[in-house]
């Protein structure tokens, strides 16, 4: 790793990473093969002080709240064990259900006894499936959620009738369903968990654009999640009408819209939160969270949508340790952006100072109802 470093260099992940080995670790040499087993020993030294315990770190860093990610057939034993433990800081569950929406997910069945098991509700019928999805998102909320989080390939949203909502979902629970049942069921289980949202105030989260596993090989010798998840070419104006048509004026919903494809900002997702009261803006996300992802977000999003239909920046790391550098980086970008409007003369000091309060700290307070 350490002689391979360099290839970082002008990539996001190197900033972090340098920022990272500087600030929390002490470390001031540049990393190489060379100096590998030096640092590493630093780290190690580090790591094993009091100081560094993760609840030590969390409080170090000024985390008011951390969010995980988590199934809908997840029992949260995690957050059970830290909420009787005493800490006092947040750290809460965001509810996932992309495992049992989708019908050709490997171990659906599995997981809908799995769901039905841990609702107390046997699910075998699509009635007992909604409310099986409702009884874990209370149980989810009850352990201080706002949000949930749904991953499509694409944004696709169509309200079914129950009738074939039931004659799907009942097909695939004998092992009949095709790729067109389940985008069906999908785009119509978007539908029903904006419903759901609103009913319970759960925060909606849309993350499409992802084709997964686009390397066979990879996948085969390593499993999901190993880097072969590769941006599609995703089209948000069709696909979110039916959702923003029933849903988007409503005032008790809030759905947060992200994409991997950066043309979209400017010519549809921009103008829909820009018209419609329900959606936001998700900051960039994945391979756009980056100097140049955010400062593109910002040149394309804001002459249609403002900054206040954005929600400020929300990091999904999986590396605890790189949360300041990530956020620090967002921070310094939007001010540079933002100190670029006041030069220009299009805001002035006293607004340029309120928006980077916002953004940085207000907008996800705000959005995510914290």
């Amino acid at each position: 790793f350490a002689e391979n470093f360099y290839l970082f260099r002008g990539t996001p992940s190197g900033v972090w990473l340098t920022e990272e080995l500087c600030s929390l670790f002490g470390v001031k040499e540049k990393l190489n093969g060379g100096n590998a087993q030096k640092i590493y020993d630093q780290i190690e030294i580090r790591l094993a002080k009091p100081e560094f315990r993760p609840r030590a770190l969390f409080e170090r860093f000024h985390i008011e709240v951390l969010c995980t990610t988590d199934a809908a057939t997840d029992p949260l034993l995690s957050h059970q064990a830290i909420r009787k433990s005493g800490w006092k800081e947040r750290i809460i569950p965001t509810f996932r259900p992309d495992g049992v929406i989708n019908l050709l997910t490997p171990g659906w069945n599995h997981n809908i006894q799995k769901l039905g098991a841990l609702s107390g509700i046997a699910v075998d019928s699509y009635s007992k499936f909604i409310a099986a999805l409702e009884n874990r998102r209370a149980f989810f909320k009850e352990m201080g959620a706002k949000a949930t989080d749904h991953s499509a390939l694409t944004p696709r949203t169509e309200e079914l009738s129950s009738k074939e909502a039931r004659t799907i979902f009942e097909g695939a629970l004998k092992g009949r369903a095709s790729q067109e049942d389940a985008d069906r069921f999908t785009a119509h289980m978007l539908m029903e968990c904006a419903r759901m949202s609103i009913d319970d105030g759960l925060v909606m989260q849309i993350h499409p654009g992802s084709l997964r596993n686009h390397n066979p090989q990879v996948f085969s010798l390593f499993g999901p999640d190993r880097g072969g998840d590769i941006p599609m070419q995703t089209e948000y104006t069709r696909n979110l009408k039916p959702l923003l048509n029933k849903y988007g004026n409503h005032p008790g919903f809030t759905c947060i819209v992200f994409t991997l494809d950066e043309a979209a900002y400017g010519r549809e997702l921009a103008p829909l939160a820009g018209h419609y009261p329900a959606m936001r803006l998700g900051p960039p996300w994945w391979f756009f969270d980056s100097i140049n992802g955010m400062t593109r977000f910002r040149m394309e999003t804001t002459e249609t949508a403002g900054i206040y239909n954005t929600v400020g920046f929300n990091d999904d790391t999986r590396a605890f340790p790189s949360i300041p550098a990530r956020h620090d980086l967002f921070r310094r970008v939007d001010a540079n952006w933002i100190a670029g409007l006041v030069v220009r003369g299009i805001v002035d000091l006293e607004d340029a100072r309120e928006m980077i309060q916002d953004t940085a700290y207000r907008l996800p307070k705000k959005a995510y109802k914290l």
